[in-house]
């Protein structure tokens, strides 16, 4: 099991200053934000430490501005977001450390919360500059990480200031830590995972690392019909990338030693052109797909096996649609697997983990994501963490004295 220290093990912390990494990279329609769900994730531990006496300095990022201090990158242009759903005043402070750091602290209040400006105006925030990280750190007693989408990068907000303050997991960082532990690290067998998207060239990684850890590996999207081919299926104009068939056969003859299962469809729906409800439209074994036919979702007879086959299992990871699910009637395998999945999950027979912005996006469509186990909204963190690959946000909350 993971070990780090959380909310619960601070003491007093009356007067103390925390810095507190949010993700606050926010969807936009100009100056307006679209989706408020991060702030959301993070309003527990900010009000939290605010309402146990700690002056709460806020520190996130906000776009690419590459060092460069851009005015429609300011973290300011979340503040309003921000205010509204933490209910309360919030100061902006249009630095991240030295002397104006300092004044505003002073001015605060014990229960008050700022928000200081975009750490990546600063170059030494990505490359992790230890001297940046000592300015910062001089204004604050204690550090607590909330951003676990964001652990996967090594900056002076997301690790540097872990290794100069006692540091702590917020209660959205604690939360997903557990939710992967429970997932991957320790947990109950049977494990199925799925994995689906466009492309196996982007999630080999995933794949060669799930064979070693799951009994059961489904695959769907394009990403299926890739391994299809591998294996001699004739996939018509489908989206594959015929050249990766070595690399699937490669996978394919690990996940066999590993004693993983790997559940590719038998049945799929095709179409001759990509678009919503195609008059060429139809249901075949992937035997009969025409040369000028491709494959945009798994069939329902495969779909139905694959509901089975999370019956007998105890812990499922998601990530990735199986079929073209933006485009009905192509959402149909996606829908009803996510269904099943919620299912079993509610009567408590399931602990199930998904993440990835179109796996989040798809199981919303539906209408499934609300009784999962858990459900990540980080997109890069929570594709490394299904790589196996250590974060370093992560690792320094671990090594944190």
């Amino acid at each position: 099991m993971t070990k780090f220290k959380t909310l619960d093990d601070l003491g007093d912390l009356t007067g103390k200053v925390v810095l507190v990494r949010v993700d606050l990279n926010l969807p936009m329609d100009g100056v307006r934000v679209t989706d408020d769900t991060r702030v959301r994730a993070s309003a527990p531990t900010i009000l939290e430490l605010a309402d146990k006496g700690a002056k709460v300095l806020l520190l996130a990022h906000f776009g690419r501005p590459k060092g460069e201090k851009v005015s429609t990158m300011s973290v300011s242009m979340t503040l309003d977001a921000v205010q509204a759903v933490l209910g309360r005043e919030v100061m902006f402070v249009p630095e991240i450390a030295g002397p104006v750091v300092a004044q505003s602290i002073g001015i605060l209040q014990p229960g008050d919360i700022a928000l200081l400006e975009n750490t990546r105006f600063w170059k030494g925030e990505e490359a992790n500059d230890p001297e940046l990280a000592k300015a910062i750190a001089a204004n604050a007693d204690l550090y607590v990480n909330d951003a676990f989408s964001a652990a996967h990068r090594a900056h002076v907000s997301t690790e540097g200031l872990a290794h100069l303050l006692p540091s702590y997991a917020g209660r959205s960082m604690e939360a997903e830590l557990k939710a992967l532990e429970a997932a991957l690290g320790q947990p109950e067998r049977p494990v199925a995972a799925v994995v689906g998207g466009a492309k196996v060239s982007s999630k080999l990684d995933v794949l060669t690392h799930l064979v070693t850890k799951v009994d059961h590996l489904i695959i769907g999207g394009g990403m299926a019909n890739t391994f299809l081919a591998a294996r001699g299926v004739n996939v018509g104009k489908s989206l594959c990338e015929h050249e990766l068939a070595p690399t699937c056969e490669a996978i394919l003859a690990s996940a066999d030693k590993a004693g993983c299962t790997v559940h590719l469809p038998y049945d799929v729906v095709v179409a001759k052109e990509f678009a919503a409800n195609p008059p060429s439209l139809r249901t075949c074994n992937v035997h009969e797909v025409a040369a000028d036919e491709m494959i945009l979702d798994i069939g329902p007879q495969a779909t139905e096996a694959l509901a089975d086959v999370l019956k007998t299992c105890k812990t499922l990871v998601w990530n990735g649609p199986l079929g073209a699910f933006e485009t009905p009637p192509f959402d149909a395998a996606t829908v009803a697997l996510a269904k099943s999945a919620a299912a079993l999950t509610k009567e408590g027979a399931l602990v199930s983990v998904a993440g990835g912005g179109d796996t989040v996006a798809a199981l919303a469509h539906a209408g499934a994501a609300q009784d999962f186990t858990y459900i990540s909204t980080a997109g890069g963190a929570f594709l490394e963490w299904m790589e196996g690959k250590a974060l370093p946000g992560v690792t320094a909350l671990e090594q944190a004295q």
